[in-house]
């Protein structure tokens, strides 16, 4: 392989294992819709996650690639009556399906830039968070899985791999972390559109 190709082809791979769970320029969506009861899909069975909203529908799922890596397949389901203009007021589950390894610490930090790319957080709180997130996020290898459940007016839920790892009591935090993907505001709203695309508007 000639060195030039070697080199780009390397520095695209170490970009990729620096991201996190956000949205990053550069990141395409490929995108698919359905929607059903019971908080399932004829492929995935319901997850511990999704058996806290009864009847949940599947709202959309989209492929993350960068430079041509896949990064991630992220699936959404909401619950019924929910409203993409407030998904926050909604409950609504998130699940994120490395196809790579990336490490917990890097998802973490990922993660607090984007919450802070659409509002201002104070040192304090923005350490608390990260701090928490780094509790939620293991390293994660191709296949693992980690969902995140947001419940209005309590806080997220975190699971990896079906495994509960714990639980943001903040309504504030869970706002912001599922706006990375769900909100006006997100820096990629290609994937945006596709996890939304089941939902209403």
């Amino acid at each position: 392989m000639p060195k030039r190709r070697l080199l780009i082809k390397t520095s695209a791979a170490a970009l990729v294992a620096g991201l996190g769970l956000g949205a990053v320029d550069g990141l395409q969506a490929q995108s698919s819709a359905a929607t059903t009861t019971g908080g399932s899909t004829s492929s995935s069975p319901v997850s511990p996650a999704l058996a806290r909203i009864p009847d949940a529908q599947h709202s959309g799922t989209a492929r993350m690639r960068f430079f041509g890596f896949d990064v991630y397949d992220a699936s959404l389901w909401v619950a019924p009556g929910f409203r993409a203009s407030h998904y926050a007021q909604h409950a609504l589950v998130l699940e994120l399906t490395y196809l790579r390894s990336l490490h917990g610490d890097s998802i973490a930090e990922r993660s607090i830039q984007e919450m802070r790319r659409t509002q201002d957080l104070p040192q304090a709180q923005a350490q608390r968070w990260l701090a928490s997130m780094r509790g939620a996020f293991p390293d994660v290898q191709a296949g693992d899985r980690i969902t995140g459940l947001h419940e209005p007016a309590v806080g997220a839920h975190f699971w990896f791999n079906d495994q509960f790892r714990t639980a943001v009591p903040d309504p504030e935090f869970s706002r912001l972390f599922f706006g990375i993907w769900l909100s006006g505001s997100t820096s990629e709203p290609r994937l945006r559109n596709a996890l939304l695309a089941g939902a209403v508007p």
